[in-house]
Order: structure tokens, then C-alpha cells, then sequence
């Protein structure tokens, strides 16, 4: 006899079948972990090539000396190469040529770190939203990395910077009703993307479109990371620290969709990023963050470690005063965007690395991954040490 039951996942309710696959559904864990980044470029000497290009704009310049940016990763050097000026086509190109080698490097290094072979994994997830080609990179790559030619594979496009949250609910998902591992990579190349000069500001006459363009290029980078997620048979990885992934939630303000955005130009994707997006993110985090610790008993005094997306440092501020969290909270948030910038999609995975590395999370304690992009959405994900 088939009964039909429903069963919690994380991030989501389903009603699934009384089959093998869901009588054994196992604990999905991070087990896994890798970083991999292009050539790093000083601020200040970006700063020498974007002055030209924002006309010297006093507000410019105002905007990147207090960016909380030291160093960021470039595939593509606007100093070294016309990149303002490429066609759409043009940046698609060189899109592959870089981002399968960051995505080769982060993938196999994240396997490295979790014990695991290509060979053992079952999903394989994508995260991209700077670049489009087909085949894609999660079936170049998993030819290249001598990956199952039976494996699923799925490509998360076009969600920006909070991809990676739903990536590890999807990810996890899989895990839990089929208990084999699943590996999540974010790429994101944000320097293709720079914009030819604004007419409007070198003529004087500077537009809101002008100050989006300004604060977009002084934040956003390149950079890949990766996590392996594994049900709880496997054996221990010292680096991972056996986080489980319990649960993955959402918040979209629709009201305010048009405040964040990435449009389709012909030279390349064009930021559209509101000054009001902090605001909005004061009005929802505290909602979504309660609401997924007390969903599964905890409360704010149980996190042990904070990986919160580090849109800007306005929006790190705005997300810190909300929740009332210490400056050590937010510390591994602040060092990745000093060092890396914005990389997009990649850049929570970036700070769980760094977490997992420099904290140690108590058993029975929890992480909080919080990232915020398009919709206007908000993503929060709920892990646990063991």
C-alpha cells in the first residue's frame, strides 16, 4: 500500500509518496568549502581609472572613499582593456573564457575539502547572474570535472546577490530526499559589466541613474566559491564543521521591485541599485530572522555566527542596528567586503568560509546566512553544528 505523507524539508513543506527514498530522508551538511578569485586590484587604483570616468564627480569620490573597500577581484582590468565599451556579445565571450577556470578551481577545490570525488555526487547547482552561455557552465564544467553523466544538474540564473540562500535550499533538498551529495557553486564576474561614460555627467547635469552607476561600480567584483552538502553518513570534515542545513525562508517586498535590478543592455548588464534598499531591509530582516529561529525553537542568543551579505556598508549597518548585533557579529561580513567587495552571488558563501575558519560554532548552536537582492528579496538560512 502507497501513503502519502507530508514531510518537512528544508525551506519548504511537500507532500511526497511512502517510497524508500523518503522513509530515509537524511540530514543535509555543509562538508565543504572553496574560494576562488581572478587578480586582486587596490581600491585606490580603480578609484585612478573611475575618476576620468565619472567626470571627477565630488559625490564619486565621496561614494568609494567610504565604500569599506581595500581590495577587490578583477577578471577584466577596465585600466588594461576597453571594457566600457564592449558589446553585450563581446562580454558573453569572455564571460566563458574566464568563468569556467574560477568555476573549475572552486568546484574541484571544494570536493578536495570535503573528501569526495566528482563521481559521488547526484546535483549539481549553478549560481550565475553576470554572464549567459549554452552549453552552460554546469555541463562544462561537469564534463571537464569528469562528473556523472547521469548527475541532475540545475543553473539558478539572474537572481543577483541572494542566489546562493536558495542555491543551498536547493541543493539541500536533494540531499535530504535522495542522500547523496550535491555540490553548489556560485561564479559571478561583475567587471564585465562596466558602463561607457554617463553624457549626462560629464555634462553637469548628473541623473539618479548616474549615482546608481557610481555606487554599483565602486562595490561590485568577481569572485567563484563553493560548498559540497552531504547527507550525515559521510565521515567528518574538519574544515566544514558539520553545519546541517535546517531550513531555508524568504521575504519580497513587491511594492518596491523596482529599487534593485539588472537590465539587459546592449554593452552589458546595467545595475539598477535604489538608495532606499537599506531602508526596506530595516522594515522586513528582523520579521524574517525571528521567524525562521523560532520556527525551529532558537532565538538570536543561540547564533553563533553571522554571514551576512555585504550589499554595501550602509546595508551591513542598517541589517546590524535591526538585529542589534555586536561589531564581532558583523566582523566576518566587514572583512570580506574590505577585501573582496560585492561578488555578487558568491560573496555569503565567501563569508561562511571565513566563518567556519575563524569562529567556532558551539554544537547545538546555529549560523544565520542572510542575502538580499532582486524582488526586493530577502533570503535567510538557518544551520546547525553538530
Amino acid at each position: 500500500m502507497t501513503l502519502t505523507e507530508q514531510i518537512d524539508l528544508p525551506g519548504t513543506s511537500i507532500f511526497l509518496t511512502d517510497t524508500p527514498a523518503v522513509r530515509n530522508l537524511t540530514r543535509p551538511y555543509i562538508v565543504g568549502t572553496a574560494v576562488a578569485t581572478p587578480p586582486q586590484v587596490a581600491q585606490d587604483d580603480l578609484w585612478e581609472f573611475f575618476r576620468d570616468h565619472f567626470a571627477a564627480n565630488p559625490l564619486a569620490e565621496k561614494v568609494w572613499a567610504s565604500s569599506g573597500i581595500v581590495s577587490r577581484h578583477y577578471a577584466v582590468d577596465p585600466r588594461k582593456e576597453p571594457t566600457t565599451e564592449w558589446t553585450t556579445g563581446e562580454r558573453m565571450r569572455r564571460y566563458l573564457t574566464e568563468a569556467l577556470p574560477l568555476g573549475r578551481q572552486a568546484a574541484a577545490d571544494a570536493l578536495t575539502s570535503a573528501g569526495l570525488t566528482p563521481a559521488d555526487l547526484g546535483l549539481f547547482a549553478v549560481v550565475s547572474c553576470t554572464g549567459y552561455v549554452t552549453p552552460g557552465l554546469d555541463i562544462l564544467l561537469s564534463h571537464e570535472l569528469g562528473m556523472p553523466a547521469n548527475m541532475r544538474r540545475v543553473i539558478i540564473g539572474h537572481m543577483g546577490c541572494h542566489a546562493a540562500v536558495p542555491g543551498l535550499g536547493t541543493v539541500s533538498e536533494y540531499v535530504a530526499v535522495h542522500g547523496k551529495p550535491a555540490l553548489l557553486l556560485c561564479v559571478e564576474l561583475s567587471s564585465l559589466h562596466a558602463q561607457p561614460k554617463s553624457p549626462t555627467l560629464h555634462a553637469g547635469n548628473p541623473t539618479i541613474e548616474d549615482f546608481e552607476q557610481i555606487v554599483a561600480h565602486s562595490l561590485f567584483a568577481d569572485g567563484a566559491a563553493a560548498v559540497v552538502v552531504a547527507p550525515d553518513q559521510q565521515p567528518a570534515s574538519a574544515v566544514a564543521s558539520q553545519l546541517e542545513i535546517v531550513d531555508v525562508m524568504a521575504s519580497t517586498d513587491s511594492s518596491v521591485s523596482d529599487y534593485m535590478g539588472w537590465l539587459v543592455t546592449d554593452h552589458g548588464f546595467r545595475m539598477r541599485l535604489s538608495p532606499q534598499v537599506p531602508e526596506v531591509l530595516e522594515r522586513h530582516v528582523t520579521d524574517l530572522v525571528t521567524t525562521l529561529l523560532s520556527t525551529h525553537g532558537h532565538t538570536i542568543d543561540d547564533v553563533d555566527g553571522w554571514a551576512i551579505h555585504p550589499g554595501g556598508a550602509r546595508i551591513l549597518r542598517a541589517v546590524a542596528d535591526q538585529l542589534q548585533l555586536s561589531e564581532e557579529a558583523t566582523a566576518p561580513s566587514y572583512d570580506i567586503l574590505r577585501e573582496y567587495g560585492n561578488c555578487s552571488s558568491a560573496t555569503v558563501l565567501i563569508i561562511l568560509q571565513r566563518l567556519l575558519r575563524t569562529r567556532e560554532i558551539r554544537p547545538g548552536k546555529v549560523v544565520v546566512a542572510l542575502g538580499f537582492g532582486p524582488g526586493l528579496t530577502l533570503f535567510a538560512a538557518l544551520l546547525k553544528a553538530h
